[in-house]
């Protein structure tokens, strides 16, 4: 086992690690930028290393500086954590050459799924169903005549990256043609790679995904599935687990395929495989996350397994230690994201000093997070504050949980998402367990309308 690991990452996710390295036994490496000198997770580990100035592309991106932060201190391994550099084949190839063990997927695989045409194929190949599609589109009267023969709405794709950009929707070829160009240029600008590709667009799907972990022994399990259908321009919001639209069966049917899925490309490490679920029941493919999710704790909350420790164990070469028959889900957990956003004024982000901070407690209810009382949330990073978690023995005691812990949650000095979390957890809709892809869009009026009599209460 590592007796030193660095956490190339900030934030929530880096006190994560850290948590799970201490009661391991392990020593911690924070790297830090000029803005996060005063960060939690620079005060909570052993060790720490500022990497470069505020700025992502000059701090936690900057590779030879954590290489060389990890040379200092004597680390044996790198942790990325989510984001920043946590799906770079690059920077996963650099750690092996310079002998540190890198927690996470092989090089080769985060290329090959990080590429989403190649991701495609190789599913296919494994005989998991994929939305059909296309290869890579070079010129766009492929692209129309292509949509003109699958036939309408069809969503365009950056082959590179993810988070929504570079991703739009066309309802008829001229609005593909617009929109064409439009995402190639997204995503140049964002990938450096400007490569797309057309898929046919399901109008109404659930967002389903199943987390997986295999070791470097041949074995991979999957802990159930996550439903992450309340997102806003392609990003989630509220995670849960189990899905309320997925049954035992067709739990079983899509976590054999992420698993068969992940076993073909010779997937080790904590991965996740997303899929959209459509109306009928029929799921396919959309992309393979080959890294820890942000939503990772409603599966931790419902399995009881410590994800984050099985990934550091698997990295050092031990062996899973159980079967897929081990993996018992019970009860029902619910993740929300506490942002420094304003929902009122479209989620506008809103960096600042938190002046009081309190977190929730009570039965069944885990807060992960990095801020404390006076910190000031630095402009530069995502506005991520908080992720809180309720676990309950059903999904309605898990949202009643949820809704006591927000309304305990505290942040003074700067608008948060707080309130949006509340009108969701209150709609019907959501309570129904009948949340689409499309809930947000559709249900935006009435969810702005309970935002604003909310704000008139308080105020009041």
């Amino acid at each position: 086992m590592f007796k030193k690991i660095l956490v190339a990452n900030r934030g929530e996710i880096a006190l994560r690690i850290m948590r799970a390295c201490r009661e391991m036994g392990i020593e911690s490496v924070a790297i830090h930028s000029a803005a996060d000198a005063n960060a939690l997770h620079v005060k909570y580990a052993d060790e720490s290393v500022c990497v470069g100035k505020a700025s992502s592309a000059e701090s936690y991106l900057r590779i030879p500086n954590i290489i060389a932060a990890a040379e200092i201190t004597g680390a044996e391994a790198i942790h990325p954590g989510y984001g920043f550099l946590a799906e770079n084949a690059e920077f996963a190839e650099i750690c092996a050459e310079n002998d540190f063990t890198w927690i996470g997927p092989p090089a080769e695989v985060i290329r090959a799924m990080g590429d989403k045409a190649t991701a495609r194929s190789m599913t296919t190949e494994a005989g998991v169903p994929v939305v059909p599609g296309t290869g890579l589109v070079d010129d766009v009267e492929t692209a129309a005549e292509w949509a003109n023969g699958c036939g309408y709405p069809v969503i365009i794709k950056a082959t590179a990256g993810g988070g929504g950009k570079g991703m739009r929707v066309a309802w008829d070829e001229a609005e593909l043609r617009k929109n064409y160009v439009a995402a190639r240029t997204e995503a140049g600008a964002a990938f450096g790679n400007d490569g797309v590709y057309l898929e046919k667009y399901l109008v109404n799907p659930r967002h389903v995904e199943v987390q997986l972990l295999g070791d470097r022994h041949g074995k991979v399990l999957h802990f159930g599935e996550r439903d992450c259908s309340v997102q806003r321009r392609h990003q989630k919001l509220i995670e849960e687990a189990p899905s309320p639209a997925v049954n035992d069966d067709l739990r079983g049917r899509m976590g054999e395929a992420a698993v068969r899925l992940a076993a073909a490309v010779g997937y080790h490490s904590a991965g996740t495989v997303e899929f959209l679920l459509d109306e009928d029941g029929s799921f396919y493919f959309m992309e393979m996350n080959t890294r820890i999710q942000v939503e990772h704790p409603v599966t931790e909350m419902v399995t009881g397994v410590d994800l984050m420790k099985l990934m550091i164990r698997v990295a050092a070469g031990e062996p899973i230690g159980f079967d897929q028959s081990d993996v018992v889900v019970e009860g029902h957990a619910i993740e929300c994201r506490i942002n420094a956003e304003n929902p009122e004024r479209d989620f506008m982000p809103c960096p600042g000093r938190i002046l009081y901070y309190h977190a929730p407690g009570g039965p069944g209810v885990r807060v992960d997070t990095h801020v404390y009382s006076d910190y000031q949330v630095p402009p530069h990073y995502d506005s991520l504050l908080a992720k809180i978690i309720a676990h309950g023995k059903d999904r309605a005691e898990a949202v009643a949980r949820m809704r006591r812990a927000l309304a305990e949650c505290v942040f003074e000095g700067l608008p948060t998402s707080t309130p949006f979390h509340l009108e969701v957890l209150e709609n019907p809709v959501f309570l129904a367990g009948a949340a689409t892809t499309r809930f947000l869009e559709e249900e935006s009026s009435h969810l702005q309308e309970g935002l604003r009599v909310r704000a008139i209460s308080e105020e009041g």
